[in-house]
């Protein structure tokens, strides 16, 4: 069970996923995690350390949900990985859209506000690092590289869905697709 501080954080998410950064105030997180007033400002002193905290739990819900999708931590097979990310999609414009929309949010403030390009850059170098062990244990010829477009890849899939919903999303074969292509091997055998 999440204590206060993680609920703050939590509502902070969800704040920022359906109402946008401009309405990211202490007083509207103490109030959507139902906090006493001076809850949220006990814990980050100022806006931009909430923001900062709220990336790094973005990163832990991450690593949270692919645990929860019962993918293996580190794939054994480009099949778990396929089958991982596949599910990680889904959730993330499904279930935790608020908490993906948050997200998004924020990488479009990064653009005109500097104070979260670095941030942002450390969740992101975590995630990537995460997706080169993956991908490396696998046998990848260019882990660090195909992290990178893997992870773009996806965040673009999931922005579209996002911004234009279909009704149904299948992302599985596009990701077969370039891990198969990384891989050099035939769709039919991921």
């Amino acid at each position: 069970m999440a204590g206060n501080r993680e609920r703050a954080l939590d509502a902070a998410i969800e704040v920022l996923g359906t109402q946008g950064l401009r309405a990211l105030t202490h007083r509207a997180v103490d109030t959507a995690a139902g906090l006493p007033q001076g809850s949220t400002s006990n814990w980050f002193r100022t806006r931009s350390a909430l923001v900062d905290a709220v990336l790094v739990r973005l990163v832990e819900h991450d690593r949270g949900d692919w645990d929860r999708l019962g993918a293996a931590r580190l794939p054994a097979t480009l099949t778990e990985l396929a089958d991982g990310l596949t599910g990680y999609v889904r959730l993330a414009t499904g279930e935790h859209r608020a908490r993906t929309t948050a997200r998004l949010v924020l990488f479009a403030a990064a653009s005109t506000d500097p104070a979260l390009v670095s941030p942002i850059s450390s969740g992101r170098a975590d995630l990537l690092e995460w997706g080169t062990m993956m991908l490396a244990m696998l046998g990848s010829p260019d882990p660090a590289g195909q992290s990178r477009m893997l992870t773009d890849y996806l965040d673009g899939v999931i922005l579209h869905q996002l911004a234009a919903p279909a009704e149904q999303i299948d992302p599985r074969p596009g990701i077969v697709t370039l891990l198969a292509a990384f891989f050099g091997t035939e769709r039919g055998r991921i």
